[in-house]
């Protein structure tokens, strides 16, 4: 039997080299594994985005870009969050069986808290709605980058409360770690849209030459060796090259006589080259949009469909069908 496979994406702003490396990629390629369920966590995403108008286009963006990337919506269910309303009731459900010092834990709370921002109602249960998410569609596996492992154990968790006091009506779920290292922004940081250190996956022209050309970098010069570890041009441009054309670059920065302008010219060709069929095919799709919201339905249909079926049990074990 195909293991169900679940993962959602917030739609918070465009996406970027760390978001297509450290997830997108991975969910692409796992079409060929598993039975995927991909969402667009709008219910999410308005911790953050209180726009309505912008909160929609960023939503249909996400649908394009995961279209444009490769997801076939016939291997693929592509579905908006918001299309499944029974995910909000079994967030409550799961709420009433969850303590208060398991949410407390959460690293995203605990993050907020240490840096002086109040978070509101909505961050505190976020973990209890990621739950409802995974659980309700009785996901086997859930690729993660290694910051979210916590979530997927606070699924197992909410998980094993419920079935201990009601009985089996949740799968564990089990986090599937991504094999691509931390993707490092134009600064250096982790590549984070907060950071505003981004590379984006669509941009092309001065945009993308701009964001390319201007990651930091240290002062040695140009005939001075250079650590290719340390290196956050060479660590970009090994996402994108063959073991061959890393070793190149590597030995190159460390033999010394090579500077990072002309290293920066070969990331901001590999980047181009890379995402030029995808930009194409964006475009092409930006010109059909009843075609990605129509995608988006069929994939809401299917998505509620099963979740009702989890729902109904989950409401009959608690005595409230």
């Amino acid at each position: 039997m195909r293991k169900r496979i679940l993962s959602g994406i917030q739609p918070t702003n465009k996406i970027h080299l760390g978001n297509y490396f450290g997830a997108i990629r991975q969910h692409i390629a796992m079409q060929q594994e598993g039975e995927p369920f991909y969402f667009i966590a709008n219910y999410h995403a308005l911790t953050s985005v209180q726009e309505a108008a912008r909160l929609r286009d960023l939503t249909l963006d996400i649908a394009i870009d995961y279209l444009s990337l490769g997801l076939d919506p016939e291997k693929s269910v592509l579905f908006k969050q918001s299309d499944v309303p029974e995910v909000t009731e079994l967030t409550w459900l799961l709420a009433t069986v969850t303590g208060m010092g398991l949410l407390e834990r959460a690293h995203s709370y605990k993050d907020k808290i240490a840096k002086g921002i109040a978070p509101g109602v909505g961050l505190f249960i976020y973990p209890v709605l990621m739950a409802a998410d995974i659980l309700i569609y009785q996901s086997d596996i859930v690729p993660v980058g290694v910051d979210q492992v916590q979530h997927i154990e606070m699924a197992q968790d909410m998980a094993g409360y419920f079935n201990n006091i009601y009985g089996e009506v949740f799968k564990r779920p089990e986090a599937k770690l991504s094999s691509t290292p931390k993707v490092p922004g134009t600064d250096g940081q982790k590549m984070s849209k907060s950071y505003k250190n981004t590379i984006e996956v669509f941009a092309e022209g001065n945009i993308l030459k701009k964001a390319v050309m201007g990651i930091v970098t240290d002062s040695l010069p140009v005939e001075a060796p250079k650590d290719p570890e340390t290196n956050t041009v060479y660590q970009l441009y090994s996402l994108f090259v063959s073991e061959n054309e890393r070793r190149e670059m590597a030995e190159r920065f460390v033999a010394g006589g090579y500077g990072y302008g002309d290293a920066k010219k070969k990331l901001l060709q590999k980047v181009d080259e890379y995402f030029a069929s995808a930009r194409e095919k964006r475009k092409e799709l930006e010109k059909n949009r009843d075609y990605v919201e129509e995608v988006l339905r069929k994939g809401g249909e299917r998505a509620r469909n099963e979740a009702r079926q989890t729902l109904s049990k989950a409401r009959k074990y608690c005595g409230i069908d």
